[in-house]
């Protein structure tokens, strides 16, 4: 294949193909037990829809032949035609028929036009905080109270529009753990109170203390190099460039939230051992607003053996990534560059076992690196055996610091996270985690490994938590453990000073954080206790950890701690 090839060519090395879609629907005819390589010549692919593999496409390797990275698949479409606008901002038309919610300029992604400012690239805050603005109101989740001036009246925020501004806000007061990013429905200058489209996760007042915001998207709030704003009924684009002018300047409005889809029919019938080896991947869009999971209790509106799940799970609407996974066996994800995502980089949603992703370098990501959804508890164990290696992890949470992690485990068992760097998060680095109420039979996430791994500066701006994040996965004794922790070194988990609840901790075992095995840890810089246990007390033993007195730093293997030298990138 090549960018410049035909589809109607012979698809040789002289003659290549065009699209990996004719590829793909050229070898579904082949004998089964051919096992084709398909190789991708350097150059950029454009992505008009997202890509979809089924069971019939199992064997087949799509490799980037001229090295990995060379082969780039674009979810973003340039824009062209700027003007200048007034005070160093430009504008240009954008002639799309569906909105997109994030954007890539300058080689990073573009902030939406916001109020507070950003303080830099790497951080989220400063924020705004929420009030009670009525005694009764305090578990409210959709009307947020404000101080008189922190939302001017003379703002654009085109309210009761199908535009209108939004917030992104830390719900339940005190308490930081979740985001949301929410459209602001009307306002009241008068009660101090703005209603938003949609229920948060939580509600904004907890323990008398208020949440952390901030408004976005307006043209009003466009006053800061590297914001944007997409005035999506007049089909026009704003932004303002560092260096004062679009000279030079390249602007990817992303078109597509997913570039794979790899899907069987159903678990019974999944897609088997095929491979993408070498790609880049880039410059996928976000949502027009986001919570994580159903609020209460059989929300979801499907009967559940275990009904409290769907508040930990997310809702359907947001089970996607870059590269989506579904109903797979032996799929092989390697030496990638998913790079600048709207959400997630690599999902694993529901049925998928014995997938390795490996040599890989995500980065500016949206949400997640790697997350694993395994469905629900006392259902059916059909998400296990996935091994993930020898990845770098950067830059994550940036449209998502709530819940986001580097690798995230949900309700699955039998992995292993080995030879892993994640650095720069909100959040968590790895999260492995079910709920505190399933018992042991119908929990799917013991046998988990964790080795040679680095996380460095996570947990930044949000609490209760830890690089190292456990929760729900042994609820009920025996503890004898089952998964295991080593070589694991976690440097610099401070949160932002605006930051209202339990500060940090290197490693968090949560509720039902039993039956972990720790050996050879060193943890520090944290802004709070290098370990935090459970409450059930002792349910997980420890070899040689730096909280602990008589620990040997001789016995970390630094030199084998992180990616290998065979890691195919170069290191941010």
């Amino acid at each position: 294949m090549s960018p410049t090839g035909s589809d109607a060519a012979a698809g040789t090395e002289r003659k290549p193909w065009k699209t990996i879609e004719h590829a793909r629907d050229a070898l579904r005819s082949r004998p089964r037990t051919c096992t084709p390589v398909v190789n991708l010549r350097a150059g950029t692919y454009q992505v008009d829809k997202t890509i979809t593999f089924d069971d019939r496409d199992s064997g087949v390797t799509y490799r980037s032949v001229d090295g990995p990275g060379k082969a780039v698949f674009e979810a973003g479409q340039e824009v062209t035609g700027w003007t200048p606008y007034q005070d160093g901002i430009f504008k240009a038309p954008v002639d799309v028929d569906q909105p997109f919610y994030s954007l890539y300029a300058e080689g990073k992604r573009a902030t939406t036009a916001r109020y507070p400012n950003k303080e830099s690239d790497d951080k989220w805050a400063p924020y705004l905080r929420s009030i009670l603005f009525d005694p009764t109101k305090e578990a409210v989740h959709d009307q947020l109270g404000f101080n008189t001036g922190d939302i001017d009246p003379s703002w654009d925020l085109r309210l009761g529009t199908s535009w209108p501004a939004q917030v992104t806000v830390w719900s339940g007061g005190s308490w930081s753990w979740f985001t949301d990013t929410i459209p602001m429905l009307d306002i009241n200058f008068t009660k101090k109170r703005t209603t938003l489209v949609y229920p948060a996760r939580y509600g904004f007042i907890n323990s008398g203390g208020g949440s952390r915001y901030y408004v976005q998207n307006s043209l009003s709030l466009l006053d800061q190099a590297g914001e944007y704003y997409l005035d999506y009924p007049s089909k026009t684009l704003y932004y303002k460039p560092a260096g004062g002018t679009m000279d030079g300047v390249k602007v990817y409005r992303p078109t597509q939230t997913q570039v794979f889809s790899i899907e069987g029919a159903s678990a019974n019938r999944r897609v088997e051992n095929l491979t993408l080896d070498g790609l880049t991947i880039q410059h996928t869009d976000f949502m027009d607003w986001y919570r994580y999971g159903w609020n209460g209790t059989g929300d979801s509106g499907v009967k559940h053996k275990y009904p409290k799940y769907d508040t930990q799970i997310e809702m359907p609407r947001n089970r996607w990534g870059a590269i989506t996974l579904t109903n797979t066996r032996g799929v092989k994800l390697t030496r990638l560059h998913i790079q600048q995502t709207g959400f997630t980089a690599i999902e694993l949603l529901f049925a998928n076992e014995n997938t390795t992703v490996s040599d890989s370098l995500l980065e500016h990501l949206g949400n997640d690196g790697i997350k694993v959804e395994g469905g629900y508890p006392g259902e059916g164990d059909v998400a296990h055996g996935n091994t993930f290696t020898n990845n770098y992890i950067h830059h994550l949470g940036e449209l998502v610091p709530g819940d986001s992690a580097g690798v995230e485990i949900m309700n699955s068992g039998g992995n292993e996270i080995s030879h892993t760097v994640v650095e720069h998060g909100a959040r968590y680095g790895i999260s492995i985690e079910s709920r505190p109420e399933i018992p042991n039979v119908d929990n799917y996430t013991g046998g988990n490994t964790v080795k040679y791994v680095r996380l460095s500066h996570l947990a930044q701006d949000s609490g209760d938590t830890g690089p190292f994040y456990a929760y729900g996965v042994r609820n009920e004794p025996p503890y004898t453990p089952d998964a295991s922790v080593s070589q694991l070194v976690i440097d610099d988990a401070n949160a932002d000073p605006s930051m209202p609840d339990a500060k940090p901790y290197g490693v968090h075992m949560d509720f039902g954080g039993c039956g972990f095995a720790f050996a050879d840890i060193k943890v520090t810089n944290t802004e709070s206790d290098p370990y935090h246990g459970p409450s059930a007390g002792p349910c997980d033993t420890f070899a040689n950890v730096s909280w602990e007195a008589g620990f040997d730093d001789s016995a970390m293997q630094y030199d084998r701690i992180g990616v290998l030298p065979s890691f195919p990138y170069q290191k941010p």
